[in-house]
């Protein structure tokens, strides 16, 4: 293992192989976490990171909660504690990666987790959906979908198609029965199924191999799984390896901290961020 990271019900660790830690150079292992829930500043929603250098090549690993709500406007929310979560984490390592390499973008961002991203469509249409499984036709309608399509928070990231049911919110941890469905509990909370669990990736050199969900039945959601390819330089001209044993906790440089664009008055994402610092 190299590195792991807890925030109340958030975690995340990395592991590797041990004959990639025998053939490649990997160092800089880091940890950092934002707490973004209950008044802005309590564990139950936020994220957990692990980042590190492979060959010179950053790659970041972000795990988190976001907040819940299918309401008008609850994805707002998401949006903002996405946007905090860019503000207080830092991408030094990456962003120093990103600027010496700007034409090979080797920089490799991974985020997931309980992203709580809902459908933009009535509870009967949904299930409709569902019950033919029609995911093409109910993926028009996510939240993070339309993010990703329309340049939101998650600018410039992307997302594998798809091509399993959604994985939230099911009546009991023991069924495959989704909650608020025909023959359900009396008092049972109506939840339009959703995609909430999701993988993006940032960063050129990516491919992925697979994305599927899973059925384990431990909760009320079903988790998630991809399997990535991705293509790193080795570096010829040294042999050193650093086995990273604690990862340190940091805090983010001022420098790095994402701000509004007074040009267009459009929200700061990762992406512009880091060509803002181009720019300069």
């Amino acid at each position: 293992m190299m590195a792991s990271k807890r925030m109340v019900g958030v975690f995340i660790c990395v592991w590797m192989k041990k004959g990639v830690l025998r053939k490649y150079s990997v160092s800089k292992a880091r940890v950092s976490s934002v707490a973004c829930g209950i008044m802005g500043c309590l564990g139950n929603k936020g994220a957990v990171t692990v980042s590190m250098s492979i060959e010179g090549v950053s790659f970041c690993f972000i795990a988190a909660h976001l907040a819940s709500g299918e309401k008008k406007g609850d994805e707002g929310r998401r949006n903002r504690q996405v946007l905090e979560i860019f503000r207080r984490t830092s991408y030094k390592m990456m962003m120093q990666s990103f600027l010496r390499y700007i034409n090979k973008l080797c920089s490799r961002i991974f985020w997931f987790g309980d992203l709580n991203y809902r459908l933009y469509l009535e509870d009967h249409l949904a299930r409709d959906l569902v019950s033919k499984y029609d995911w093409e036709a109910l993926q028009a309608y996510d939240q993070l979908r339309c993010e990703l399509e329309e340049g939101g928070a998650f600018e410039g990231w992307r997302e594998g198609n798809l091509e399993f049911a959604p994985t939230y919110k099911y009546s009991e941890s023991n069924c495959d029965r989704y909650s608020g469905s025909f023959g359900g509990r009396s008092g049972e909370k109506q939840r339009t199924p959703a995609w909430c669990d999701r993988i993006l990736w940032w960063g050129e050199g990516v491919k992925q191999l697979s994305y599927f969900r899973s059925e384990s039945m431990f909760s009320d959601h079903r988790p998630v799984s991809a399997l990535f390819s991705m293509q790193v330089e080795v570096r010829k001209e040294t042999n050193q390896k650093v086995f990273p044993v604690n990862a340190t906790e940091f805090r983010p440089p001022e420098n790095l901290l994402p701000r509004n664009s007074e040009e267009d008055n459009k929200p700061a994402t990762l992406l512009s961020m880091l060509e803002r610092d181009i720019d300069e």
